[in-house]
C-alpha cells in the first residue's frame, strides 16, 4: 500500500508571523525551472519582502531570493525574478478582491515539499501596529515566565 508521507519544510517565513496577523491559508504551486528547484531542495531561500501581487487574473510571487544552484552549467539565473503561482481561478478572483478592497496582502508562509513538488503556503495578511507588537512581546514574555514557574 502507499504510504502517506508528511510534507517536508524547507523554509518559513518567520517575519511574516511577526509583521502580520495571517488569516486564510492556501497551498500554492509555483512555477520553477529545473536549477531552481534543486536550490530550493537545498534550502537555499529567502522570504526578505516578499510578496504576492494580482495580473492580469494571475497570481505572481515576488521578490522571494532563490540563490543560483551551483552546478546548473550555462542558463542565467536571475535569483529575485517574479513566479508565477499555480492557483485556481476562483481562489486567485477571491484573493485578488480581498486584496483590493480590505487592504490586505497576501504573504508567503512556508515552502515545503509534497509528493516531490515544491509547494508554497500563502496566507492573507494584515498589517500589525506598533502597539500590536509590544502586546505580543508582552504575551509571549508572561507565557515563558509562567512556563518557567511551573517547570
Amino acid at each position: 500500500m502507499s504510504q502517506k508521507t508528511p510534507p517536508s519544510t524547507i523554509a518559513v517565513n518567520k517575519k511574516a508571523r511577526h509583521l502580520y496577523e495571517l488569516s486564510e491559508f492556501l497551498e500554492a504551486g509555483i512555477s520553477l525551472t529545473g536549477p531552481e528547484v534543486k536550490s530550493i531542495r537545498a534550502g537555499k531561500v529567502n522570504f526578505i519582502d516578499s510578496y504576492v501581487e494580482f495580473k492580469h487574473g494571475e497570481a505572481w510571487l515576488l521578490s522571494l531570493h532563490v540563490a543560483p544552484y551551483a552546478n546548473a552549467g550555462y542558463a542565467p539565473q536571475e535569483p529575485d525574478r517574479a513566479r508565477r503561482l499555480l492557483l485556481h481561478t476562483r481562489e486567485i478572483a477571491k484573493l485578488a478582491g480581498l486584496v483590493a478592497q480590505k487592504g490586505l496582502t497576501v504573504v508567503p508562509v512556508r515552502v515545503y515539499l509534497k509528493r516531490g513538488k515544491v509547494k508554497l503556503e500563502i496566507a492573507l495578511g494584515r498589517g500589525k501596529k506598533l502597539h500590536d507588537h509590544r502586546d505580543t512581546l508582552k504575551r509571549r514574555a508572561e507565557e515563558r515566565d509562567l512556563a518557567r514557574e511551573l517547570a
